[in-house]
């Protein structure tokens, strides 16, 4: 029988259940799909804290890689026996699981190159650093960024990624092992946010100029220093809230900084377009199996240990990517 992670109230890591669960035959556009290694992300925690709501009770996580066993009727775009990996939201929830059944069409097939448990680890991860370096912004050779969290699976793509583009990376983290971490995967500077004042650091390492733009996935303690850090016209990407929502503002707080940009953007509107989806993944997964982009993953959990990954994440605990094996 398969088993899976799902919660039927919506509170802290405790929720999350280990059960057991049937998995029928594909339907009408559908796979079975036998996972290998699912993916861990923040946004997982959002799902089980009710910060996004969905009815209950509900399956857990978006992200996982695996081998197609059947397919429904209708499906064209993989076949059995394919390596699969996908990502997603609403669409994909149910991840944590031995065996599901999905609808096809988010799938991605995996080059024999890039193992199961990397796929989980950077798909989602991989494809929004794709998209925040190629879509957000026409970036130029000397360019600036601000990363937050950049020893997190995002930062380090991310901070990757900008070097083959000839930007200038400066990263903030908690602590000085996860600075290690983030010089090592491409920052040329870091600030360690617990000690230092990100902003007044940022304008003495930009001769008072400020960056491009700033991709921060903190949100509510990391949101005033963001704008701050900014250069006039400067770009603001909100990518996430691991401290929580940003506060109600008054937009003309952007033009008081300089006439900023912001946006919020999500992954799920740079995919879901099949070509751009497929454009994005074909660029990662050639930085990756050509070791341009090197995949960190760091943390390795069985599926029945969901409530612990989900306390050493919120915590903070994690660098890189982590990922359940199955």
């Amino acid at each position: 029988m398969a088993k899976a992670i799902r919660f039927h109230e919506t509170g802290g890591p405790e929720v999350l259940r280990y059960e057991t669960v049937e998995v029928g035959d594909p339907g009408p556009g559908q796979v079975r799909l036998r996972h290998e290694a699912v993916g861990l992300n923040f946004a997982d925690t959002y799902f089980r804290s009710g910060l996004y709501p969905v009815p209950l009770p509900s399956g857990m996580g978006v992200e996982a890689a695996g081998v197609v066993e059947a397919v429904g009727a209708g499906v064209a775009n993989v076949a059995p026996g394919d390596r699969v990996t996908y990502t997603g939201f609403i669409n994909t929830l149910g991840a944590y699981s031995t065996e599901r059944l999905i609808a096809a069409a988010p799938l991605i097939k995996l080059p024999a190159a890039i193992p199961f448990d990397t796929a989980a680890g950077m798909t989602m991860r991989g494809l929004t650093s794709a998209y925040l370096m190629r879509r957000i912004y026409d970036f130029k050779t000397g360019d600036t960024i601000l990363l937050h969290a950049a020893a997190g699976g995002v930062g380090l793509i991310v901070s990757q990624w900008a070097k083959l583009l000839g930007l200038t990376v400066i990263g903030t983290v908690s602590t000085e092992a996860k600075g290690e971490v983030a010089r090592a995967h491409g920052c040329d500077h870091v600030i360690d946010y617990s000690r230092e004042d990100v902003a007044a650091r940022v304008r003495e390492l930009t001769d008072g100029a400020g960056v491009h733009v700033v991709f921060d996935s903190v949100g509510k303690d990391t949101f005033d220093a963001s704008l701050d850090s900014l250069k006039r016209r400067g770009l603001m990407v909100c990518v996430g809230t691991a401290s929580g929502p940003v506060p109600a503002f008054n937009p003309q707080i952007l033009a008081m900084k300089g006439s900023l940009y912001l946006t919020r953007p999500a992954l799920a509107d740079y995919i879901a377009d099949a070509a751009e989806k497929d454009e994005l993944a074909a660029e990662l997964f050639a930085h990756v199996a050509a070791g341009r982009i090197d995949i960190q993953v760091n943390q390795r959990y069985a599926l029945e240990d969901a409530v612990q990954a989900h306390r050493d994440l919120e915590s903070r605990k994690t660098t890189g990517s982590s990922v359940f094996i199955i």
